[in-house]
């Protein structure tokens, strides 16, 4: 039997083993055959995998020992061909065939897996799909109750009466109480119905108040009509007039047109005018009292907006919108504009010129800070004579100098009303003082006169609004009056001092001897921190008598080569509160009043001893009569001084004033107290 016959037979011995043929029914021509079809997929379905895998590992184990056989065979010397070499062979093609067939298999079995796999997971896919649409749905569902839970109706909005007021007045066709009562729905439509009936009469009712309006207005026109008709007579007839009221001094068409500007005044400002007039009509004719300023940009602030102004509004802070998009401000820049807008004075001022009997006219100019609430005042000075000939009597006429401690310790710095602290820490104010010399000055008296009273210590909270400001009026113009004269007779004394002579008035003349030798060499005017840089003055500040408010001076009294310098303290009260001095002797020697009795014993002449250098009332020659009193005390220092023995010769200092004694007592004091009418010079 050759090798090809056992190779058949063998492939139908396995075939006929493993597979399960499938059995087809054939009709041909008189007779049916069946007909053997093979179909590995049936085959598959009747397979263990299991089985499978042990026939795998069987058929791989055989065909390592054939191969392994027929490797000893050729090696013991079997020819090509021999019948056991070719029988291993076949057996060994039969594995090989049956490792293909297991190999189909298992692929067959990954495809079915990978099919099932699929499947499954499309049919995942579905249902996943399926479960995204019902949450969807759930979802959609869930918006559509909250918007029904949350919706509104309009009748929501309305103010609708009670339902017992409903009942009363509505009649029974509309609040049909059997239905309404026991539905709550109903009753709502019923008070509805009744609403829309109340809104129906109320537009009937407008309609008539329209049409009555609408003819008042026109009778209104038609008598305003004939008013214009009678005002250019009325003009006419006060033209005439104006020389009647200048020759009887009643200004009534002047008047008429202050009163009516006076409406758009602040209340401040209102209460000042009003309180300024009453005294200038009762008390004080040279009094007179103005308003300046812008009437319409004033008229505009009272004004209240109306419906076109907001639109122009909401224009214009559209643009500024647009501008700020362009161009961002900086902060430094927003809180300049906010210091601005907070210390805005109100555009209407106050003016009140204040005659005095030498013809001048003090002019106080007052303000009112709108967002601060708080009054200012700036001054000027106008006189008939030019007072730019003293150099050092600069400061004496100045707005910051002129009104400062018109009562005491008001120097006007800062401001009164403590709610300004707090505006001022959100915009970045340090301090009001940096302000005054542009807005003005916010003196205490200021605010009483406006009828402005904030809580201090001292206040007792009774006087408010134009009862403060008569209260304050009389007492205030006193004083403004009485500052102005004095610093006038001390800018006319300050011309003479800076020439050298010190004027005495022909009423203070029995107060000195006839014949005063030492003269005024110098005055000037220094700063604070100068006087206390001199090292004589040092007693004065330490004792806190030299104030930043306070005005100082220097002169300079010489005779011979003996100088004194006198260092002067001028209060703004002047003369009400005198001046300070201090003195220093340069003369064989540098002297002081605090190493010298004698010299202490001169500044108790002019400063203790004051009240006789006052002169005539109010007391304007003080100054220059301590000026005059230390002139002859210095001489009677000079004079009475010992003479060295051994130096020839004429003395220097002549002995021309009468003395009673030189000299007094362990501390070896002078004489400096002049008597008159006797004309000698005693110790007090």
């Amino acid at each position: 039997m050759s090798s090809d016959t056992l190779k058949k037979r063998k492939s139908k011995v396995v075939r006929s083993e493993t597979a399960t043929p499938e059995i087809k029914r054939v009709r041909g021509e008189g007779e049916q055959h069946d007909v053997r079809v093979y179909n590995e997929e049936v085959e598959l379905d009747g397979r263990d995998p299991e089985q499978d895998y042990l026939q795998y590992k069987e058929s791989c184990e055989s065909l390592a020992t054939l191969m392994s056989e027929i490797q000893e065979l050729k090696a013991n010397g079997a020819k090509e061909g021999c019948v056991e070499v070719e029988q291993k062979r076949i057996q060994s093609c039969i594995h090989f065939m049956n490792l293909k067939k297991l190999n189909r298999l298992a692929h067959m079995r990954l495809k079915r897996g990978r099919d099932q796999t699929h499947e499954s997971k499309q049919r995942v896919d579905v249902l996943h799909l399926q479960l995204q649409n019902l949450l969807y749905e759930v979802m959609h569902l869930q918006k559509e109750i909250s918007k029904c839970l949350e919706f509104k109706s309009n009748h929501e909005e309305i103010d609708l009466v009670s339902e017992e007021e409903f009942y009363q007045e509505a009649p029974e066709e509309i609040s049909r109480p059997n239905l309404t009562k026991s539905d709550p729905h109903q009753l709502t439509l019923a008070r509805l119905d009744w609403e829309l009936e109340q809104r129906k009469r109320l537009a009937e009712q407008y309609k008539e108040s329209q049409t009555t309006k609408e003819k008042i207005q026109k009778s209104i026109e038609v008598k305003k009509e004939h008013l214009r008709s009678l005002q250019p007579g009325l003009n006419a007839i006060m033209q005439a007039s104006l020389p009647v009221q200048e020759y009887l001094s009643m200004p009534y068409e002047q008047t008429q047109k202050q009163t009516e500007i006076a409406r758009h005044l602040p209340p401040p400002l209102y209460v000042l005018f009003v309180q300024a007039n009453a005294y200038c009509q009762a008390c004080d004719k040279n009094l007179v009292v103005s308003i300046i300023g812008d009437v319409d940009e004033a008229r505009a602030l009272s004004k209240p907006p109306d419906d076109s102004q907001d639109d122009e509004s909401d224009s214009d802070a559209e643009e500024e919108q647009e501008k700020t998009k362009r161009r961002r401000p900086t902060t430094g820049g927003q809180l300049d504009d906010k210091r601005r807008e907070m210390l805005k004075r109100h555009p209407l001022s106050l003016c009140l010129d204040l005659k005095c009997k030498d013809g001048s006219i003090l002019h106080l100019y007052f303000y009112y800070l709108m967002s601060l609430n708080i009054m200012t005042v700036k001054t000027r000075v106008s006189t008939s004579t030019d007072l730019s000939s003293a150099i050092s009597a600069g400061e004496l006429l100045k707005s910051e100098t002129l009104l400062s401690c018109l009562y005491t310790s008001d120097q006007g710095r800062e401001t009164p009303n403590p709610a300004n602290r707090y505006q001022f820490d959100r915009v970045g104010i340090v301090s009001f003082a940096d302000y005054v010399e542009e807005l003005g000055y916010p003196y205490m008296w200021v605010q009483n006169l406006g009828g402005l009273q904030f809580p201090s210590d001292s206040s007792e909270g009774v006087l408010v609004g134009s009862s403060l400001s008569a209260s304050h009026m009389e007492s205030t113009m006193k004083l403004l009056r009485g500052r102005v004269l004095s610093r006038l007779a001390l800018h006319k004394q300050f011309a003479s001092l800076e020439h050298s002579i010190i004027p005495v008035s022909s009423e203070c003349q029995q107060l000195f001897p006839a014949k005063i030798i030492s003269r005024l060499a110098r005055w000037i005017t220094i700063s604070q921190q100068e006087y206390m840089d001199l090292p004589y003055t040092c007693h004065v500040t330490d004792a806190g008598l030299a104030k930043e408010s306070d005005l100082y001076f220097l002169g300079v009294v010489e005779r011979g080569t003996a100088h004194l310098q006198a260092a002067v303290v001028l209060s703004p009260r002047y003369p009400e509160i005198s001046p300070l001095f201090s003195l220093s002797l340069s003369w064989k020697g540098e002297c002081s009043g605090r190493t010298d009795d004698n010299l202490r014993a001169m500044e108790s002449e002019v400063n203790v001893f004051k009240n006789e250098l006052q002169g005539p009332r109010p007391g304007h020659q003080l100054l220059t009569n301590q000026l005059a009193r230390l002139c002859f005390c210095l001489d009677v220092y000079l004079e009475t001084e010992g003479q060295d023995d051994s130096v020839e010769g004429p003395r220097e200092f002549p002995r021309e004033k009468m003395c009673l004694r030189t000299v007094r007592g362990p501390n070896r004091l002078k004489p400096f107290k002049y008597n008159h009418p006797q004309g000698f010079f005693s110790h007090r």
